[in-house]
């Protein structure tokens, strides 16, 4: 593994790598916040977090958990439950035992759009991410990006993002392409 404690500007090939990464990820998730709010007539970030809620123990998930879960700030998820709230998606109550937690569980009508929203989710990353790698290319990647994560994690001193918190509703035994 490399020296990040490395005083060297990177070479071009380094930057350049980068800006491939940024620009990868910009592309598939315009184009699945694109395709999501015209199939599903919802953000990205509210099908994530349906999702989230959906694979939750009775639909229902703290706030703060579901922010971390959702890959989403705390300011970031309390405006996406406004939206879903506003549409009756899910419903927000106080913590029990705890007047400062504030939990976020799927309405009826909620749990009735998840099995569209998950289709839908599924699909676009099968289209413009899965489809776009070979099997190989899609391990090693994830590897790759595994270990950017939990470098990164270690250096924050526990402040991240973590990856097993964050299922987005995805089957955990869903076959890549090709298998």
């Amino acid at each position: 593994m490399p020296d990040l404690s490395t005083s060297r500007l990177p070479t071009e090939t380094e930057v350049g790598t980068w800006r491939s990464f940024l620009r990868a990820h910009a592309q598939v998730t315009r184009h699945l916040e694109v395709e999501m709010r015209a199939g599903e007539k919802l953000s990205l970030a509210s099908c994530v977090v349906i999702l989230e809620l959906a694979g939750a123990r009775d639909h229902r998930i703290r706030m703060t958990k579901l922010a971390e879960a959702a890959l989403l700030s705390r300011s970031g998820v309390t405006r996406v439950i406004d939206r879903l709230e506003r549409a009756g998606l899910v419903a927000r109550q106080r913590h029990d035992g705890d007047r400062r937690g504030v939990t976020v569980e799927l309405t009826e009508e909620g749990i009735s759009r998840v099995d569209d929203v998950k289709g839908s989710h599924l699909a676009l990353v099968m289209r413009h991410f899965v489809a776009v790698l070979e099997p190989d290319e899609l391990a090693e990647f994830g590897a790759m990006c595994e270990r950017l994560a939990d470098t990164r994690a270690r250096a924050n001193h526990g402040d991240e993002f973590r990856s097993e918190a964050c299922s987005h509703g995805f089957p955990t035994d869903t076959p890549t392409r090709g298998n």
